[in-house]
């Protein structure tokens, strides 16, 4: 009996697994560098994996309307997927919360994350949608009047 691929070995990994996002990191164990760059890569033509950002990647099954492989899970539920995993807490953008407990009737136009003191730069987007982080730096606020320079 021969021993599995690289490409198998992933492909093995991510079926196993109930989670529907996997990180790059999660396969380094299992070959160099650029067989697992490979393998992804091969995967993604196949149809098995989406990639989601960069380094991140979440299982795929064909689209019910063009066929072609799109994720499982939607935009929300893989950003809190991805942040559980990061040990990031989730908690919903200042629109979605304000829409959510009824302190608005306006529906959110994008999908955000409030990541707390976390700066995230990273991207995670399906198709042309893509997640907003909101943290405790780049939130809007009101004005005080020590933020004017006065007294």
């Amino acid at each position: 009996m021969r021993g599995l691929t690289v490409k198998e070995k992933i492909a093995r990994s991510i079926a196993r697994h109930k989670r529907i996002v996997s990180f790059r990191s999660d396969f380094k164990s299992m070959g160099s560098a650029s067989q697992i760059s490979r393998a992804l890569r091969e995967l993604i033509n196949e149809g098995t994996i989406v990639r989601i950002s960069h380094g991140i990647y979440a299982k795929a099954r064909p689209s019910s309307l063009s066929g072609r492989p799109v994720a499982q899970a939607g935009l929300s539920e893989l950003t809190e997927e991805v942040l559980e995993k990061m040990g990031i807490p989730v908690r919903l953008g200042q629109a979605q919360e304000a829409y959510a407990s009824g302190r608005t009737p306006d529906v959110p136009v994008y999908t955000a994350f409030y990541t707390g003191e976390r700066r995230i730069t990273r991207k995670i987007t399906i198709g042309r949608s893509t997640v907003r982080f909101e943290n405790k730096y780049n939130t809007k606020r009101k004005k005080t009047y020590k933020d004017w320079g006065a007294g």
